[in-house]
C-alpha cells in the first residue's frame, strides 16, 4: 500500500471539499513552505477519525496473540511442518511483551523446528537467544541436548563434548532421575556421547564451500563523477530530457553499469498488517513479506530478531536490529499502526529525513528559500549547462551535484529529485500534507521531537513517555521536517524504486522451483533515478538485499542514453495502456517503440500476438468493437465484449486447476488444465501469452507427477511462445530456461540438461550477473551431470 489507506483518503477529500473556495485556491497554488504553513491546522478536525482507523492495525505486542501463535506453533510441529512452525514460533517472539519468560520459550520451540530443518547454526542462535532470555528449567537440559546434538552435526566435536558435560551437571544438580523425562534425557545423552566417540575414531573429510571456485568477479572501474556509477557512463543535462546518463563508450551485454546501495528502503507490509476489522477476533497466520525479510537489509528471515517495542519490525540478526534503532527506529517504533495506515510512501519519507539527520534536512530546505525563482523547478537552473554535459565544469550545476561536480548517493541527490509539486493535483497535495502533518503531530506528542532532531543520545530500547494529545502548533524545527518530508512524498510518485526479489511460487515442495518477481520494498535510489524511461530499455536492474545492479542488457553503442522501464513494456502492454500509465510520471513517452506504434501502422507485439482468433475457422479476427474473420470466405463476426468475457472464465478456469494443483489433485488439475487447452483453442491465437502458460502449468503438474518427458515437452512449447513475446535474449526466456534445465536434469537428460543449462547461464549472466542465485544453481546442476561416469554421458 503506497498510498495512505483509503478511509483517509476519503476523509482527506471531504476536508478539503469542505475548505473556503479562497483558501483551497491559495493552497493549490502554493509553494511546499507555504502549503505547509497554511494547512498545518487543518488536521484537527480529522484527527480522530485517523487515530481511530490506526486502532484497526495492529503492530503493538499483544500476549494472547502471541500465545495463538505459541499454539498454532506447536500444532504445526506435532504435524512435521517445520518451516511453517518456525514462522509461527517467530510470530509470537514478537508479540512478547519485553521481559517476558515466555520469549525464551517461543525460541527454545524455534530452535526444535529448525534442528529439523537441519539448520544446524540457526538453530545455535535461537539456543543462545533462549538462554539469554532466561529458558526455564523444565526445558533447559532438553535444549541443551540439541545444542550438542547440533554442534557434533557441525563437526565441532569438542564442543559438542562440552555441551553434553553441561547437561550432564544440570541432571546430576536436578537430583531427579527416576522420572520418564530424566531416562529419556539420559538415553539421549548416552547416545550423543557414543556418537561423538564414533566421529573422534574415524574423522570425516574437510568438504570444500560448494561454489567457491566458480565464483567469477566482474570488472569494474568506478566512475570519478557518479558514485556507484561505472567509468562508461557520463551524466548529461538537456531541456529535454533533463538530467540523464549516457554511455561514454561502447558497452556490451551483461556489463555492469551501477551498483547502487538504496539511501533509504521500507519494507511493503502484507495484507495481514493493514486495516483489520475490528470485530475480527482471531490472529492470521499468514506468512507475509513482512515476516519473511528483514526490515533493515531485506535479508531473507529463517529466525526473526524481534523489535523490543513493537510486533511488527522484525530483523535478521541483533546487529540490525541495534543498527536500524539508532539510524531510525526508536522514533518509528511508537508510530507503528500510523504508518501502516498513512502507507509506504509516507514512512519512506520519514525515514528519510531521519537517516538525513535534521542539520542537512534544514539546509536543503532554507536552500531552497533563498528567492531563488529556479528553486521549484531545480532542473531549470541548468539550462545552460547543456552545452557542456561532459566535463566537469558542466556537472558542478547540476542539481544533485556537490560542489566539487560528483553526482553522489546522497541526502542532497535525494533532495533534488523532482517533485513536481506544480503537477500534482492539489486534492492529492492536501492528503499528503494532512499525513506529514499527523506524523509530526505524533512524534512531538510522543515525546520524541528531541531524538528526532538529534538533540539527545538515544538510550538503547528505552521507549518514549507518551504524552497526552495536545493541540498545539507544530515546533518549526518539526515544521521544517514537515516539509522535506512533503516533499519526499510528492518525489516518490515519480522516483520511487520497487526492490523486487524472486520468490517461489506454489508450495515450494516440488523438485521444478517455479519463481516470480514479487515487489518487496520501496526505496530511494538517486543515482538510479537518474535514468530515463523507455518502452524498450536498453538495461536490466536485479537486486541483492538494498543493493541495485543496472546491467547492460544489449549492445549500448558511445554516446547513447541509458534507459530504464519504468514498468509499461512494449512486450506486455499496447501503447495506449503504457501511456496512460505513465501519465503519473508526468510525461508522454517518445521512446522508439511507442512512435512506431503512433505513428505507423506498426502494430504492438502485444496486439498482434495476444489476439482472438475466429471460433469458426481459426483465422485472426480484426477490428475494434465488432470482430470480423479476416478469411474473406468466412463471414463470422463476434463482439469484443462476448470474446473478452470468455477469456476472464478461461482465466477462472485454470485458477481451479491450479487450486486443485495445490491440493495435490494433479490428474484433476491435468484434465481441467487440457479442458482449457482445447477451448481456447478455439477462440485465442496460437501465439496468445495464455497458450503459453497453460503449456507452463502442464509442465508443472507433470513435473509434480515426474513425468519428466511431458514435462520438458509441454515447457518447450511455453518457451516458444515466451521468446515470440519477449525475444530469445530475454529475462523471462531465462527463469523459463532455468525451470526446463531443472526439468531435464531430473529427467536425467543429460545432453539436453547441459545445453539448456549453457543458454540460461548465458542469458541470466546477463541481466542478473554471475553471483545469482540461479546461476549458482545452474553450476551446481552442471558439475553434478559432469560428474557422472562417463558410461552414461556417453549413453545420453
Amino acid at each position: 500500500m503506497a498510498l495512505p489507506a483509503e478511509e483517509w483518503r476519503l476523509c482527506a477529500a471531504r476536508r478539503w471539499a469542505a475548505l473556503e473556495p479562497a483558501l483551497r485556491e491559495r493552497l493549490a497554488a502554493a509553494s511546499l513552505h507555504d502549503t505547509l504553513r497554511l494547512g498545518c491546522g487543518l488536521l484537527r478536525p480529522e484527527a480522530e477519525a485517523l487515530w481511530r482507523l490506526c486502532r484497526r492495525a495492529r503492530a503493538g505486542k499483544e500476549p494472547a496473540a502471541a500465545r495463538f501463535y505459541r499454539e498454532e506453533g506447536n500444532r504445526l510441529f506435532g504435524r512435521r511442518r517445520y518451516r511453517a512452525a518456525a514462522g509461527l514460533y517467530s510470530q509470537a517472539a514478537s508479540h512478547e511483551p519485553p521481559g517476558s519468560p515466555e520469549v525464551s520459550v517461543c525460541f527454545a520451540n524455534r530452535s526444535a523446528a529448525l534442528f529439523h530443518l537441519g539448520c544446524f547454526e540457526v538453530c545455535l542462535e535461537d539456543i543462545a537467544r533462549a538462554e539469554s532470555h532466561g529458558c526455564p528449567d523444565r526445558l533447559l537440559p532438553k535444549v541443551l541436548l540439541r545444542k550438542a546434538e547440533c554442534l557434533l552435526c557441525l563437526g565441532r566435536l569438542q564442543d559438542a563434548a562440552d555441551a553434553l558435560s553441561v547437561v550432564e551437571n544440570k541432571i546430576a544438580m536436578d537430583g531427579i532421575v527416576s522420572s520418564p523425562a530424566h531416562q529419556t534425557l539420559l538415553k539421549k545423552l548416552s547416545q550423543l556421547k557414543i556418537k561423538i566417540q564414533e566421529k573422534e575414531s574415524c574423522p570425516e573429510p574437510a568438504r570444500e564451500a560448494p561454489g567457491d571456485n566458480q565464483r567469477r568477479s566482474e570488472i569494474w572501474e568506478e566512475n570519478d563523477s557518479i558514485s556507484g556509477a561505472s567509468s562508461s557512463l557520463s551524466l548529461n543535462f538537456d531541456t529535454e530530457r533533463g538530467r540523464h546518463l549516457v554511455a561514454s563508450q561502447d558497452i556490451l551485454p551483461g556489463q555492469s553499469l551501477l551498483k547502487e546501495e538504496a539511501f533509504v528502503s521500507v519494507l511493503c507490509p502484507g495484507e495481514s498488517h493493514l486495516l483489520q476489522d475490528s470485530s475480527e477476533t482471531a490472529w492470521d497466520t499468514r506468512l507475509t513479506n513482512a515476516d519473511l525479510y528483514c526490515h533493515r537489509c531485506l535479508g531473507q528471515l529463517l529466525a526473526s530478531v524481534p523489535c523490543r517495542g513493537c510486533s511488527y519490525a522484525k530483523y535478521c540478526s541483533q546487529k540490525c536490529a541495534d543498527v536500524a534503532w539508532e539510524q531510525y527506529h526508536r522514533m518509528e517504533c511508537p508510530l507503528g499502526a500510523l504508518l501502516l495506515t498513512l502507507g509506504v510512501f509516507c514512512h519512506v519519507a520519514l525515514r528519510t529525513v531521519l537517516v538525513a539527520g535534521f542539520a542537512e534536512v534544514s539546509r536543503l530546505v532554507e536552500r531552497s528559500h533563498d528567492g531563488d525563482k529556479d528553486c521549484h523547478n531545480p532542473e531549470a537552473r541548468c539550462k545552460h549547462l547543456s552545452e557542456a554535459p561532459d566535463t566537469r565544469a558542466g556537472t558542478r550545476g547540476i542539481p544533485g551535484c556537490n560542489d566539487n561536480g560528483q553526482y553522489q548517493s546522497s541526502y542532497q541527490a535525494v533532495f533534488n529529485l523532482l517533485p513536481h509539486a506544480e503537477k500534482h493535483s492539489p486534492e492529492h497535495k492536501f492528503l499528503c500534507m494532512l499525513s506529514v502533518v499527523a506524523i509530526c503531530k505524533q512524534l512531538q506528542e510522543a515525546g520524541l521531537e528531541a531524538a528526532v532532531l538529534n538533540q539527545e543520545s538515544s538510550e538503547k530500547w528505552s521507549k518514549p513517555k507518551t504524552c497526552e494529545k495536545t493541540s498545539g502548533e507544530l515546533s518549526p524545527e518539526l515544521k521544517t521536517m514537515a516539509e522535506a518530508m512533503l516533499r519526499h512524498v510528492l518525489q516518490l510518485q515519480c522516483n520511487a524504486q520497487a526492490i523486487t526479489v524472486m520468490q517461489e511460487s506454489g508450495s515450494g515442495d516440488g523438485a521444478v522451483v517455479n519463481k516470480k518477481p514479487v515487489r518487496l520494498a520501496t526505496a530511494f535510489f538517486p543515482v538510479l533515478s537518474l535514468l530515463n524511461h523507455s518502452c524498450c530499455p536498453n538495461i536490466s536492474v536485479s537486486f541483492s538485499g538494498t543493493a541495485a545492479t543496472v546491467r547492460a542488457s544489449q549492445p549500448i553503442p558511445s554516446g547513447q542514453e541509458i534507459f530504464h522501464c519504468y514498468g509499461p513494456h512494449r512486450c506486455r502492454m499496447r501503447v495506449a495502456e503504457r501511456q496512460q500509465l505513465l501519465s503519473q510520471y508526468f510525461f508522454e513517452c517518445r521512446c522508439q517503440a511507442c512512435l512506431d506504434e503512433l505513428e505507423s501502422d506498426v502494430q504492438s507485439v502485444v496486439s498482434v500476438r495476444n489476439s482472438f482468433c475466429c471460433p469458426s475457422c481459426q483465422a485472426s479476427m480484426q477490428g475494434e468493437d465488432m470482430l470480423c474473420c479476416s478469411n474473406e470466405a468466412c463471414a463470422i463476426s463476434v463482439s469484443r465484449e462476448s470474446l473478452s468475457l470468455r477469456l476472464r472464465d478461461l482465466q477462472h478456469q485454470i485458477e481451479k486447476a491450479l487450486e486443485l494443483l495445490r491440493g495435490r489433485k494433479a490428474d484433476q488439475a491435468i484434465k481441467m488444465l487440457l479442458k482449457c487447452q482445447m477451448d481456447a483453442g478455439n477462440f485465442l491465437s496460437p501465439e496468445h501469452l495464455l497458450m503459453g502458460e497453460m503449456e507452463d502449468h502442464l509442465a508443472q503438474v507433470y513435473a509434480t507427477l515426474g513425468k519428466w518427458q511431458e514435462a520438458a515437452r509441454h515447457l518447450e512449447k511455453s518457451i516458444e511462445i515466451v521468446e515470440m513475446h519477449h525475444g530469445p535474449s530475454s529475462v523471462e526466456i531465462g527463469h523459463e530456461l532455468f525451470k526446463l534445465a531443472q526439468i531435464l536434469f531430473n529427467g536425467f537428460a543429460v545432453s539436453e540438461a547441459l545445453s539448456t543449462i549453457q543458454r540460461a547461464e548465458e542469458i541470466l549472466s546477463v541481466h542478473c550477473g554471475p553471483q545469482s542465485t540461479q546461476i549458482q544453481e545452474l553450476q551446481e546442476m552442471k558439475t553434478c551431470l559432469l560428474e557422472l561416469p562417463r558410461s552414461i554421458l556417453q549413453r545420453t
